[in-house]
């Protein structure tokens, strides 16, 4: 099992209570395979300027997700994000991958 981190940009438009259950979702997806989730929150407050226009928006809902899983995970997550109208942009790293 190895240590990750989420990050993904949900769309401005969705209302305060859309967010959760995405959340919830991804989540799920990790401890459907196996994983844990460690946190999965609002990163600094949640909405925020984006350094550039996506999609036409000027801003975004950040999601960081901590969890542990096995290598499959991520590649789950990846097409999920990928495929999914509320994800503007995402990426999931090892924080630190010298740990192993």
């Amino acid at each position: 099992m190895r240590h990750y981190e989420a990050m993904y940009i949900l769309d401005p438009a969705l209302t305060e209570e859309q967010v959760p259950p995405i959340i919830e979702r991804y989540s799920k997806v990790v401890t459907d395979m196996g994983g844990e989730v460690s946190d999965a929150s609002l990163w600094e407050g949640g909405r925020r300027p984006l350094a550039y226009t996506i999609a036409g928006r000027r801003e975004g809902i950040y999601v960081l997700m901590q969890f542990v899983a096995g290598k499959d995970v991520p590649a789950e997550l990846d097409r999920l994000f990928k495929i999914s109208d509320n994800v503007l942009r995402h990426i999931v790293v090892r924080p630190d991958p010298d740990e192993e």
